[in-house]
Parts: C-alpha cells; sequence; structure tokens
C-alpha cells in the first residue's frame, strides 16, 4: 500500500486489499467466494460515489478556471488531462470486466465463479503472455507514466508510481511477472474484484490529484505576495441621492497595516479616512448608473514605495416598487416542515420589511420559517418601508406539497439486500428520504416481515421480535424476504409519512 496522508475513503479500500491479499492465501471455498462477491460490489459502489464526487469537483475547478484563469488554469489544464486518461483505463477495465462475465448468467452468483479460465486463456497461451496482456499492462503503465508527468515534483507522483507498479513480484524466493503473479489460476470473481481495484486506485488517483494540484494553487492564493485591494459597500446598489456606506480594503486587511497616501479616480484620500488595512467610502451616490471606483494604495518598503492598484465600483439604481421572495429549498414548501424562506427588497434594510402568512414566523433579519397547513396553496403578503418613508407592498404563492413517500432501509441500503441469514435477524429498520431536499431524520415504530412459506409478522419498533427470527430461520438461500407496511414519523414533527415503500432482502446463504 502506499504511504502518504489517506482520505478516509483509500483507507477502507487499503483495508479491503488487505483482506483480498489475505484471502488469496486461502482454499477457495464456496464462502470464500461469496466474500470476493461482496467485496466486489461494495468497492464497485465506492466507485460510483467516488465518479460523483470526482466530477462536482472538476465543475468546482472548471468555475474556478473560468473566473481566475491565471491562478486556476494550468491546474484545470492539467486536471483534464488526468481526468482523459482514468477515464479511459477506467473504460478499458469495465469492458474487460463485461466480456469476463458475458456468460454468466447470473452475475451475483459468486460461488459459482471459480474458474480461472476466461483469463488463463485471455491473457496467458503457451506459458507465455499473449498480446491482450501485454496490452493491459501497457494501459496501466501508460496510465501512470503521465499521471506521474502531470503532478511533477509532489509527493504524491510517488504515491502513484507505487500504487501502479508492475514490476516483477518476488515471492518465497520466485521472481514472477506481476500479469502472472495476480491473475494466473485465479477464480474469475477474484480477478473480477482485482479489476475493481484498479478502478477504484483510478478514482482515488483522480481525487488524490484534484486536491494536490488545488492545494497549490490556494498556497499560492494566501501567499503575502498576493495582497489586493478590493471595494466592499453594505450594499451592491443605491438610491439616487443616498450616502454610500462602504469601504475600500486590502485582501489580507492586516490591522497593522496603513497606507502612507491614497489616490482615489485622481483625488488625494484625507487622511482622516484612511485607516489601519481599509479606506472609508462615505460621500455621495450620485445618479442612476454604474460608478467606478479607481485608485493607487501607496505603501513605504524600505526605501521604495510601493502601490497597490484599487479597481471596483457600484451601482446607483431606481427605487423598487416589488418585494423579493424566494424559497431557500424549492418553489414549492412542504407540509409538515419548517420550510427556509429568505424575504428581502432591494435597498430595505430587513428591519423595514414585514411578512405575514399562515404558518410564517420571522426568524431572524430577512430569514424567515414557513411551516404551512392544509390546502394546496399559500400566499406571503410583504411591505417595506422605504427610504422616503414611502410603503409598498407586493404577495407570492406558494405550493404546498406532501412530504415525498419514504423508502425502508436496513444497513444504510434500500431496494433489495444481499444479506446472510444468520443477519438478518439482527438489523435494525429504518426509513429514509435519499432523493429529498430536506436533511430528515425518520422514526421507524412498526412494521411487518414476510418470508417465503410462512405468514407475515408484525412488529413493533425497530428490531426483530421473537416471531420474526423464528420465520427467518425457515428462509432458505435465494428466498427473499419482504419488510413492509414500516409506519415512520418525522423525528420532531408530529407529522406521520403517508406511505413508506418496502425493502427485501436477497438470503444469500
Amino acid at each position: 500500500m502506499a504511504g502518504g496522508k489517506l482520505s478516509p475513503r483509500q483507507k477502507m479500500v487499503n483495508l479491503m486489499y488487505l483482506v483480498f491479499i489475505s484471502m488469496l492465501a486461502m482454499n477457495m471455498s464456496k464462502e470464500v467466494l461469496s466474500a470476493f462477491g461482496l467485496m466486489n460490489e461494495k468497492l464497485t459502489e465506492s466507485n460510483t460515489r467516488a465518479t460523483e464526487t470526482n466530477t462536482a469537483s472538476y465543475s468546482a475547478l472548471a468555475q474556478k478556471a473560468s473566473e481566475q484563469a491565471k491562478q486556476y488554469g494550468k491546474a484545470k489544464e492539467d486536471t483534464d488531462k488526468l481526468r482523459t486518461m482514468a477515464d479511459d483505463l477506467f473504460n478499458y477495465i469495465a469492458e474487460l470486466k463485461t466480456q469476463m462475465t458475458a456468460e454468466v448468467e447470473d452475475k451475483k452468483a459468486y460461488e459459482s465463479m471459480d474458474k480461472p479460465d476466461f483469463l488463463d486463456q485471455y491473457f496467458f497461451a503457451k506459458g507465455k503472455i499473449t498480446d491482450k496482456g501485454q496490452e493491459f499492462v501497457a494501459k496501466i503503465d501508460e496510465f501512470k507514466k503521465k499521471a506521474v508527468e502531470i503532478l511533477g515534483e509532489r509527493d504524491l507522483a510517488k504515491v502513484v508510481a507505487e500504487r501502479f507498479k508492475t514490476d516483477n513480484v518476488k515471492s518465497q524466493g520466485v521472481t514472477k511477472n506481476w500479469l502472472n503473479y495476480n491473475y494466473e489460476g485465479f477464480p474469475l470473481i477474484a480477478s473480477l474484484t482485482k479489476l475493481t481495484q484498479i478502478q477504484s486506485d483510478v478514482k482515488t488517483t483522480e481525487s488524490d490529484a484534484l486536491s494536490a494540484l488545488l492545494q497549490g494553487e490556494l498556497s499560492k492564493a494566501v501567499s503575502m505576495t498576493n495582497y489586493d485591494a478590493m471595494v466592499v459597500f453594505e450594499k451592491n446598489a443605491y438610491y439616487p441621492g443616498e450616502k454610500l456606506s462602504g469601504k475600500i480594503v486590502l485582501g489580507k486587511n492586516d490591522p497593522n497595516l496603513t497606507a502612507d497616501r491614497v489616490v482615489i479616480n485622481g483625488k488625494d484620500w484625507p487622511e482622516d479616512k484612511i485607516k489601519a488595512g481599509q479606506v472609508i467610502l462615505d460621500g455621495a451616490a450620485g445618479g442612476v448608473g454604474d460608478k467606478k471606483i479607481e485608485g493607487e494604495f501607496f505603501f513605504k518598503e524600505n526605501d521604495s514605495l510601493i502601490s497597490i492598484p484599487i479597481s471596483g465600483g457600484y451601482s446607483v439604481i431606481p427605487k423598487p416598487n416589488g418585494a423579493v421572495i424566494s424559497a431557500d429549498k424549492m418553489n414549492v414548501v412542504y407540509r409538515g416542515l419548517s420550510n427556509p424562506i429568505t424575504i428581502s427588497m432591494p435597498g430595505v434594510s430587513a428591519n423595514k420589511i414585514s411578512a405575514s402568512a399562515k404558518g410564517l414566523r420571522r426568524v431572524k433579519g430577512d430569514s424567515y420559517m414557513m411551516t404551512p397547513g392544509a390546502g394546496n396553496e399559500v400566499a406571503i403578503r410583504v411591505t417595506g418601508t422605504l427610504p422616503g418613508g414611502k410603503k409598498t407592498t407586493s404577495s407570492e404563492k406558494f405550493r404546498i406539497k406532501d412530504i415525498p413517500p419514504a423508502v425502508g432501509m436496513v444497513r444504510g441500503q434500500f431496494g433489495t439486500v444481499p444479506m446472510p441469514k444468520a443477519s438478518l435477524g439482527k438489523i435494525a429498520v429504518a426509513a429514509g428520504l435519499p432523493d429529498f431536499l430536506f436533511d430528515l431524520k425518520l422514526n421507524v415504530s412498526s412494521f411487518k416481515i414476510k418470508v417465503p412459506g410462512q405468514v407475515a409478522v408484525p412488529v413493533s419498533g425497530t428490531r426483530m421480535n421473537a416471531r420474526a427470527k423464528q420465520a427467518i430461520t425457515k428462509a432458505r438461500r435465494g428466498d427473499v424476504v419482504t419488510i413492509f407496511d414500516i409506519k415512520a414519523s418525522v423525528s420532531g414533527s408530529s407529522y406521520k409519512l403517508k406511505k413508506v415503500l418496502p425493502v427485501s432482502i436477497d438470503i444469500t446463504n
């Protein structure tokens, strides 16, 4: 395993890999083959989550690069190259895995995947490595080589080189080719799991590279050489005739740093407006339109005079005639929940705004909570007092919806969950809303369990009672046990979910 600081996900993958190696030393019993299959499932699930996480990181970097091309452009260019190579290797292995299991009717019948025939013929022939085998190793070596080139002198480059090492392996005094050592003579499910492990290493490398490349740019961003002047106002737009309320601060805003001289829009700024690390702006806003603020900070450093440019601006807008109302979660509010609502009006402070609706209460400032009751729609009426004392009123309607159906869950999984019979009697039944925008805790009060050939057994609480455990003992491998009629409520609320979808247990042994 590669050293260095590892993420929790990589630690988990490494642990599973150690288990994998340990199992290779054991006789390939049916239970071991099943264990490989379950390990392969977990690695596959982990790879799916890693793909989603990496995709989000690539998108975030692309956004940063579009906004700050000079700072993040090189990091994006390098990660884009790495992403292309990673996708090529990942998809190449995925296609190989598809070929390996093409003739396997039941993809979860791991105990039947005990033959080494496919890869023994695909990678090896007449005591030699086939062209396909050489291609496989070459793909891994090419990915490693280019990834190391992109990472340059970083410590991560050494980790990646070790992670994808394909050198000959010395075992018990005998030197063997890496491909023979890892794949020749092994059961199909063992080789399949090893390939999934390589895919996992690819995803981990992408994640590590994204972190390493971004960390380098962030370190530059906080460097003492990167002082920038910023124009900051208490609000972004002003009414004609309003007094400005803002300041110009340095990016690091050091309280011990005071400019010797400040020039704004061609004029020397008064000394009493030059404070520690900032300049106070409090002149008239001016007429409607966009306003520019340009100038320089001047500092003495040793015997030199250093200047830092100022560039910013603000807008003066006409007075509004309506409120701005937005739902923080969606364009709907959910019955039985406290829905966050933000209510504001351009240029009007929060203490000059009042809002009313059934179930609406102010939390603080422009933050409100809406707890809707009966009906399908609720209207929020907002009144704001403008700087001149005139009031303006606006109203907005929101749809009221019930919380969607939840799903039954065991071990954090839903749908059909593979599990040994011995474990089924020990599980706790839960409910969740995996695709819901709110992070809700659901409390299960009761459920029913149906074992094939047995009558359904009602259970109170979340764990199996004596009758349920007795019924479970009569389940056989391949049976699908159904947990249904799950009753659940939202924690901290009297709202009871209208429906909870069942969860099924596929008995593995």
